[in-house]
């Protein structure tokens, strides 16, 4: 096998690129009402998970983000200083830090409802169009999770 039969394709033909740069191109979409809200993305997927099920651990939150605890931190002090979730020692288990959401951070979870409109008109796709390309995609994620391990999907 020559070098060249193991060069990878071009960047245009690999599906993580294709999947890397819809990220950005959603966040992008996202950005000016983000924004609005006084938010950034990786802001408001924590919300996300808090408007979920409120009062978890910074554990759990960052084993739904998929990301590291000492990554989260940073971003849950913001959130916090913005008064959107207030952090807590657990009573049970000092080691363990609860974050739950205060009024204002429920308040903008239906203000960020307009997130998905957004989406689906910059899309220009069904919603039953996406719909099938997000589980598609978790498929796709969760597959290859299966196989190098590192992450269990949330529920």
């Amino acid at each position: 096998m020559s070098q060249q039969d193991n060069d990878p394709p071009p960047l245009h033909d690999q599906l993580c690129y294709a999947i890397y740069t819809a990220g950005i191109a959603i966040q992008r979409a996202y950005k000016p009402l983000l924004d609005a809200l006084g938010l950034t993305y990786p802001q408001y997927l924590v919300l996300n998970v808090l408007w979920a099920k409120d009062e978890q651990t910074v554990v759990s939150i960052a084993d739904k983000l998929a990301l590291e605890s000492s990554t989260l931190t940073p971003l849950l002090k913001r959130l916090e200083a913005a008064g959107h979730v207030r952090r807590t020692r657990n009573v049970s288990n000092e080691r363990q830090v609860l974050v739950a959401l205060t009024d204002q951070g429920r308040a903008l979870q239906h203000r960020a409802g307009c997130l998905s409109d957004t989406l689906l008109a910059a899309s220009t796709r069904t919603p039953s169009e996406l719909a099938a390309l997000n589980r598609d995609v978790r498929g796709l994620r969760d597959a290859i999770y299966s196989q190098i391990g590192g992450w269990d999907s949330p529920a």
